[in-house]
C-alpha cells in the first residue's frame, strides 16, 4: 500500500513539472517578464533636440541641416512664420533651440532669464521698395505712406532709427501702415506709386510679381552710414535648462548648423540651396529663394564676436526705445561663450 501511494505521488510531481515547463512566459512574474523583454528590446532612441525655425531669412541657413538630419540626426524641426510663436514655444519648453529676431530674444531674456544666444545667423535683410521714382534715400520718404511688416520687432525699430537719423519724425513726417507681408504685397500691386518696407525673400517675391516695383533703399547700407554696429537681425537661442542638461547636443547642433549655413551661402550651391529652402517651407518657392538667398546676409557669429556685434545693436535700440529689448541691455550671461 505504501509503495502504491509513493508511486502516485511521484506521478503527480512529474505532471506538475511538465505543466510548469509548458507555461507561457508571458504569464510569469513581472521580474521574469522584464528579463525576457530586456533580452529582445531595442535600445532607447537618442535624445531628440526640438528645433524651431522661422520662415524667411532667419530660417534659410537651416535648410540644408533640415534636409540632412531629418533621417539620421537627433533633431525634430518645426517651421513657423512669426516671432511670437517662437517666443511662446520657448517659454513653454516646447522647443529647445530656435531661430528668432535679436530684439525678441533680448525681450525674452529680460523677462524670463531662461535662454542663451548661441550665434547670430542673419544680418541686415530689409529694403525700401517703391513705385515712386522720387524715393531715392531716407530723406525723400518725407510725406510718404509706407506699407511695412514687422511691427514690434526689429523692422519697426530699424525703420524708426533710419528715419530719425535722416531728420524725419516717424510719427509725424511719414505714415507707416503696419500689416502682414501678404497685405503689403497686395497694396503695392494695387498702387501706382506705392512705397513699402519688406525683408527678403518677401521683397524678392514682390519684385518678381510686379516689375514696376524697384529697390529704392538698401537699409543695411543706409544703416552702415550712421552706425558702427552691424545690423544683426536674427540669432539662434537655446533654453538654459536644455543647455545645462545636454551640452554635448548643443555643441553638435552648432557644428551641424555652421556646416548648413556654409553650404547655403556658397554661390556654387545656389540652385540646390534654393530647392531646399522651398521644400522645407522657408520660402514660397525655389525661384524666389534663388534670388533672395544672396541677399539674406546669412552669418554664423559665435562667442565673444556675437556678444560684441549684438551688444552694439542693442545699445542703439535701447537708446531709441528701452522697451524694444525688454527694458535693459542683456548682460554677458546672455551669450554662449564656451
Amino acid at each position: 500500500m505504501k509503495k502504491r501511494t509513493l508511486a502516485l505521488l511521484l506521478c503527480a510531481v512529474m505532471v506538475l513539472g511538465l505543466a510548469a515547463c509548458g507555461k507561457d512566459p508571458a504569464a510569469s512574474s513581472g521580474s521574469v517578464s522584464g528579463a525576457v523583454s530586456g533580452d529582445v528590446s531595442t535600445p532607447a532612441p537618442e535624445k531628440l533636440v526640438n528645433v524651431m525655425a522661422l520662415s524667411g531669412p532667419t530660417g534659410v541657413g537651416m535648410s540644408k541641416m533640415m534636409q540632412d538630419k531629418l533621417v539620421d540626426g537627433p533633431y525634430t524641426f518645426t517651421v513657423v512664420s512669426d516671432n511670437s510663436e517662437v517666443g511662446a514655444a520657448l517659454t513653454k519648453g516646447e522647443v529647445d533651440i530656435a531661430c528668432i529676431a535679436t530684439n525678441v530674444a533680448a525681450n525674452l531674456y529680460n523677462k524670463t532669464n531662461s535662454l542663451t544666444v548661441l550665434a547670430a545667423n542673419t544680418l541686415g535683410v530689409l529694403y525700401i521698395l517703391s513705385k515712386d521714382a522720387g524715393v531715392t534715400d531716407a530723406a525723400s520718404l518725407r510725406g510718404k505712406t509706407i506699407f511695412a511688416t514687422g511691427q514690434g520687432a526689429n523692422p519697426e525699430f530699424v525703420l524708426d532709427r533710419l528715419l530719425t537719423e535722416n531728420g524725419l519724425d516717424p510719427d509725424k513726417d511719414v505714415d507707416i501702415q503696419w500689416m502682414t507681408a501678404q497685405e503689403v504685397t497686395a497694396k503695392m500691386v494695387q498702387s501706382t506709386d506705392g512705397v513699402c518696407m519688406l525683408p527678403v525673400p518677401a521683397a524678392t517675391a514682390l519684385m518678381i510679381k510686379d516689375s514696376a516695383v524697384r529697390e529704392a533703399i538698401n537699409i543695411t547700407a543706409a544703416w552702415d552710414e550712421f552706425s558702427e554696429s552691424p545690423l544683426v537681425m536674427g540669432c539662434v537661442v537655446v533654453r538654459n535648462a536644455f543647455l545645462q542638461e545636454h551640452p554635448e547636443l548643443v555643441e553638435q547642433f552648432l557644428t551641424d548648423y555652421e556646416a548648413s549655413i556654409t553650404f547655403m551661402n556658397d554661390p556654387a550651391n545656389l540652385t540646390v540651396a534654393a530647392e531646399l529652402a522651398a521644400s522645407h517651407g522657408i520660402t514660397a518657392n525655389a525661384a524666389i529663394a534663388a534670388k533672395a538667398i544672396p541677399q539674406c546676409n546669412l552669418a554664423f557669429i559665435t562667442g565673444d564676436e556675437v556678444r560684441d556685434a549684438i551688444q552694439g545693436y542693442y545699445e542703439i535700440l535701447f537708446e531709441a526705445d528701452p522697451a524694444s529689448i525688454g527694458g535693459g541691455i542683456p548682460d554677458d550671461a546672455f551669450y554662449y561663450i564656451p
